[in-house]
């Protein structure tokens, strides 16, 4: 074995051409196909990511249940409902107003290509929302 092959077998691969024909593009003899060697993992890398299973309960991803996420969130941040992290109730005015305000925008650019049940649960859920915002700035004046 050469200093370059151990050198190779250190590093833990060797390449080999596979090739059926030589570079001049005559066909090269068969030989025996010998079974690979499968990388061995290395301890120090990290076993690979793998997606999170499938919650069977988990609505599916609708216009509808994505303004109702979104109007959560916002009710979470009024203070209307506990907060799932910590189970602890806690008012953020402004970030509440940012929910708001993204289910207008919302609104807004998908005017017309709404249902009427859509258009209906975005409008209901918009003027709640702006109800119960507007109460809580008072309580706090």
């Amino acid at each position: 074995m050469s200093n370059e092959e151990a050198q190779q077998e250190k590093r833990g691969f060797k390449v080999e051409d596979r090739r059926r024909f030589s570079e001049t593009g005559e066909a090269r003899e068969t030989q025996a196909a010998e079974p690979r060697e499968q990388p061995r993992p290395q301890q120090d890398q990290p076993a690979p990511a793998t997606s999170p299973p499938h919650d069977a309960t988990a609505l599916p991803l609708t216009f509808a249940t994505f303004v109702l996420s979104l109007s959560t969130q916002a009710l979470v941040h009024l203070g209307e409902i506990p907060n799932p992290a910590d189970n602890r109730l806690a008012t953020d005015l402004p970030a509440a107003k940012q929910m708001i305000d993204i289910l207008g925008i919302l609104k807004e650019k998908t005017t017309g290509n709404l249902d009427s049940s859509e258009s209906g649960l975005l409008d209901g859920v918009l003027y709640d929302l702006r109800l119960r915002y507007v109460e809580s700035v008072r309580k706090r004046a």
